[in-house]
């Protein structure tokens, strides 16, 4: 397994968050984390990136079978946080440059992502400049260039409208089928979870422990089209069923 989480417990002081959550996700393999709000599906990534402040965690955490060292995580948070004053382009290169790398060592590896993000052009705008989509795969761009072998994305799509999420949704699967992403996603969507996941986790309420692990059969690359597949709705259907009961 290329990330195996087992035993997970994390607790701030008296309050418990995760108890005892195991989980694995395989190399290439796109695995969805449901569960109701505030159940600890945030707290999950935090412990995996090591960046919990205060709280006390039990449990392993090994990526290739090995305790996890350095920073093998690429972490997209919910907003974009793109800095207003920063170009597209030096937007994407930043955790480049902190990390040590050059200015033009770190503008010649964003920049020949910016084709295939769909932001060829907008190099040199502001972010304000861009729709919510563009910002959307300019932080996802700015995710992934470090070249870290895991994808955590926390509800990268849960600010855009109902359409743009869709497209997003559609050149997600599109991207991951051409780099062959190993990626876990947090959403609150469940039929996201079910169009873009070949399993999904669902947690129970806080603390959170896993109720059930739903596998997603159909094929790859997914396409609009399949939004209206049986199967795409017999997962939904599960996965709204362990949610409310």
């Amino acid at each position: 397994m290329k990330v195996s989480v087992r035993d997970l417990s994390v607790a701030y002081g008296d309050l418990p968050v995760l108890s005892e959550v195991s989980l694995d996700v395989a190399a290439g393999e796109f695995v969805s984390v449901v569960g109701p709000s505030g159940c600890g599906k945030s707290t999950l990534f935090g412990a995996l990136t090591g960046i919990l402040d205060g709280a006390t965690t039990s449990g392993t955490i090994r990526v290739d079978g090995a305790p996890v060292r350095g920073a093998p995580f690429g972490y997209m948070p919910q907003r974009d946080l793109l800095f207003p004053w920063r170009t597209v382009l030096d937007n994407t290169t930043l955790g480049l440059e902190v990390s040590g790398v050059s200015r033009r060592e770190a503008r010649e590896r964003a920049g020949v992502l910016f084709e295939p993000f769909g932001l060829a052009g907008f190099e040199q705008a502001r972010p304000g400049e861009l729709s919510g989509g563009m910002r959307q795969r300019a932080a996802l761009l700015r995710t992934v260039v470090g070249g870290r072998e895991v994808l955590l994305l926390d509800e990268p799509f849960g600010a855009l409208d109902a359409l743009t999420r869709t497209g997003m949704q559609e050149w997600l699967e599109s991207m991951r089928e051409r780099y062959g992403w190993t990626t876990l996603l947090i959403t609150h969507d469940v039929r996201e979870a079910a169009f873009l996941s070949d399993r999904v986790v669902v947690l129970s309420p806080r603390p959170a422990g896993v109720r059930r692990v739903v596998p997603v059969d159909l094929p790859r690359p997914r396409t609009r089209a399949m939004l209206t597949d049986p199967r795409i709705a017999a997962v939904e259907s599960e996965l709204l069923d362990l949610l409310h009961s």
